[in-house]
C-alpha cells in the first residue's frame, strides 16, 4: 500500500514553509502596506508590476482544472516543467542514499537533476524500439529507489510508450513516485495519464505550456499529482515561483483552446508530410516513428549532415551519441517555408556531397548552434 509519508525526507513532513504576504492576504482590494513593494508603480511603461502575484495561481488553476479534467488541489504550477522535476527530487531524495531511476535515451533534467542533488542514478535502457524493458525496471527497483521518470512521448525518440508497461510500475513500485512527463501529449492519440490519478496515488503527471500552447519563453510547467503531494510541492517551491506577466499570459491563452488544437492539426500535417519527405531523400536511413512535434532521423553521416546544416543557419539537435540513437539528428517540425528550406539544403547535401551548398541567403555564422 502506498504511504506518501514514508517517501519523503523526513524533515519535509515537519517543515514550516515561507508564508508570504500574499498567503496571509488573498484578497485584491485594499491598501497594501505588508510587503514592502513599490507604491507608486514600475518603471516600465509595458505594465504595472509593482505588486506581487499571486503565489498559488488559483486563476489558472481554477480555469485549467476543468480542461484537464482534474481538481484543482491536484494542480502544481511551475518555472517550466524544470522546477516540479527538482522539487520531486529535493522532497523525496537523501542525498548520497536514495536513488531516482531513468530509462535512456531520455529527457536529461532527469540525471542533471541528480546531480545536483547528489542522488544516485539507476538507468535501466529503453529497448531498441524505444520501449520500456519491463522486467528489467522491475528487478532494478530497490527499497531507496524514491522516484521512477517515464517520459511518454518520449524524448528524443518521439514515441509513447506502452501504456501496460507503465501500469505494471505504477503498481509494482508501492514505495516510489512513478512519474509520467507528457510534454508532448497534446500531439499523441492517446488520453492523458491524468485520468489514472485517483487510481495510482504514486502517479505524478508532468505537462507544459511550451509546445502546443506555444509559449515557451513564458517557462510555464504543469504538474498534477494527489492533492496530498501537491500540498508537498507548495510548502517546498519559492514563494511568488510565477511571474504576473506569465499568470495574466496563459489565463488569456487557456481561453484558446480552439486555437491550439488548430496549431497542433498543422504541426500534425506538417510532420506527416516531412516525414514523407525525409524518407526519400538517398542519405536518409531511418524516419522513426512519431506521436510528438518532432522526428528522429538516422543519417549515414549524421555529423557532418549537423555540420553542414548549421553552416547554412538550419539548426536541429544532434543525438548522435546517444544510446541508441546513433547516427540520429532530432528535428522539430518547423513552419511550412522552414521545413521546405531544411529539405532544400538536406536535398543538395545527397546529390552533391563534395559540392558547397547554394543558397539565396547570406549565411552568418549563427552563435547559438544549439539549445536544450
Amino acid at each position: 500500500m502506498f504511504n506518501l509519508s514514508t517517501i519523503l525526507r523526513p524533515h519535509i513532513l515537519s517543515l514550516t514553509p515561507y508564508s508570504s504576504a500574499r498567503d496571509e492576504y488573498t484578497g485584491t482590494i485594499g491598501v497594501f502596506l505588508d510587503a514592502n513593494e513599490n507604491p507608486i508603480g514600475s518603471t516600465t511603461d509595458a505594465g504595472t508590476y509593482n505588486r506581487y502575484p499571486d503565489p498559488h495561481q488559483w486563476a489558472i488553476k481554477q480555469r485549467l482544472a476543468p480542461i484537464k479534467g482534474v481538481r484543482v488541489g491536484q494542480i502544481f504550477l511551475g518555472n517550466g516543467s524544470d522546477e516540479p522535476i527538482d522539487l520531486l527530487v529535493r522532497a523525496t531524495c537523501v542525498p548520497g542514499q536514495d536513488n531516482l531511476l531513468i530509462m535512456p535515451p531520455t529527457y536529461g533534467m532527469y540525471e542533471v537533476s541528480a546531480a545536483l542533488n547528489d542522488v544516485a542514478l539507476l538507468k535501466v535502457p529503453l529497448t531498441p524500439d524505444f520501449q520500456v524493458d519491463t522486467e528489467a525496471v522491475l528487478g532494478a527497483i530497490t527499497k531507496n529507489t524514491k522516484l521512477i521518470w517515464l517520459c511518454s512521448p518520449n524524448n528524443p525518440s518521439g514515441n509513447l510508450l506502452q501504456p501496460e508497461a507503465i501500469r505494471r510500475i505504477l503498481e509494482a513500485a508501492e514505495h516510489s513516485l512513478v512519474i509520467v512527463d507528457e510534454a508532448y501529449i497534446d500531439f499523441a492519440d492517446t488520453p492523458s495519464w491524468t485520468t489514472q490519478l485517483d487510481r495510482y496515488p504514486n502517479l505524478v503527471v508532468l505537462q507544459t505550456f511550451s509546445k502546443a500552447w506555444g509559449l515557451a519563453a513564458l517557462r510555464l510547467g504543469m504538474c498534477f499529482a494527489s492533492e496530498e503531494l501537491i500540498q508537498v510541492l507548495n510548502k517546498i517551491k519559492p514563494p511568488y515561483n510565477i511571474s504576473a506577466p506569465t499568470q495574466a499570459l496563459a489565463l488569456e491563452a487557456l481561453t484558446q483552446g480552439a486555437k491550439k488544437e488548430g496549431m497542433v492539426a498543422q504541426i500534425l500535417a506538417d510532420r506527416q508530410i516531412l516525414a514523407e519527405k525525409l524518407r526519400s531523400l538517398p542519405n536518409v536511413q531511418v524516419v522513426h516513428p512519431s506521436d510528438a512535434n518532432f522526428l528522429l532521423v538516422q543519417f549515414d553521416d549524421a555529423k557532418q549532415v549537423f555540420e553542414q546544416l548549421i553552416e547554412q543557419q538550419v539548426i536541429v539537435r544532434d543525438r548522435s551519441k546517444v544510446k541508441l540513437c546513433e547516427g540520429c539528428l532530432r528535428i522539430s517540425v518547423g513552419t511550412h517555408e522552414e521545413n521546405e528550406r531544411l529539405l532544400d539544403v538536406l536535398g543538395q547535401m545527397s546529390q552533391n556531397p563534395e559540392e558547397p551548398i547554394e543558397t539565396s541567403q547570406k549565411a552568418a555564422k549563427p552563435e547559438l548552434v544549439s539549445k536544450t
